[in-house]
């Protein structure tokens, strides 16, 4: 599985030759809006910055909503949860997508709200190996939940996202403030092995622009 992050909450997924982008989001958020081709995009909700699929050049099916099923091999399901901590009466819903394939699980949280899960979510997240999962607070958690979450579920890789990049025109806080005093490595693109998965490693990927 190879993973390549394009800022805020997009990142493009690669596995068994599928292409995989999540949550692609429109120029007013500040980024250069440069998406590659690709089979499936995934949306967390429907906000828009989450659900610009209009700015993807090319792509064969949307997944969003309640989704269980198959693809050339990968394995999609979500879960729905709160995008706030209160119960979602302030911002509504999200769904949380797993995509496993390759012998690699991996969920996005989109924009995760409330640490404190039911057992549903719980059995839904524990024993994945990659959390993709938002940091920069305000909307969603900030840095301190994103690190609870870590060390409650305790994936193999940790990769923030929903954070402060150069440009942004969301008022969210930067990466630094989720990795300051965290052991953690920052690479281009992400190449994730079932032999080689490392444990509690948190990674930082620069986006592509």
């Amino acid at each position: 599985m190879k993973i390549t992050y394009y800022g805020h909450s997009s990142f493009l997924i690669e596995v068994n030759g599928t292409k995989i982008l999540t949550d692609p989001y429109d120029a007013s958020i500040g980024y250069p809006v440069q998406f590659p081709e690709v089979d499936i995009i995934t949306v967390s909700h429907d906000h828009f910055d989450h659900n610009a699929i209009r700015e993807v050049p090319k792509f064969k099916e949307v997944l969003k909503g309640s989704i269980k099923k198959e693809i050339n091999g990968v394995q999609f399901e979500s879960i729905k949860w709160f995008h706030d901590t209160k119960q979602g009466k302030e911002r509504g819903t999200i769904d949380i997508f797993k995509i496993t394939g390759g012998g690699i699980s991996l969920v996005h949280l989109g924009d995760f709200g409330d640490v404190n899960v039911n057992e549903e979510v719980k059995t839904f997240l524990k024993g994945t190996n990659v959390f993709l999962l938002p940091v920069g607070g305000i909307y969603t958690i900030g840095p301190k939940e994103a690190l609870k979450m870590i060390e409650e579920f305790k994936p193999n890789i940790a990769i923030p996202m929903h954070y402060r990049l150069k440009g942004a025109t969301l008022n969210i806080l930067p990466v630094t403030e989720f990795t300051k005093g965290q052991n953690f490595k920052t690479v281009k693109e992400l190449e994730v092995k079932k032999e080689n998965l490392p444990q509690g490693e948190i990674i930082v990927l620069e986006p592509q622009f």
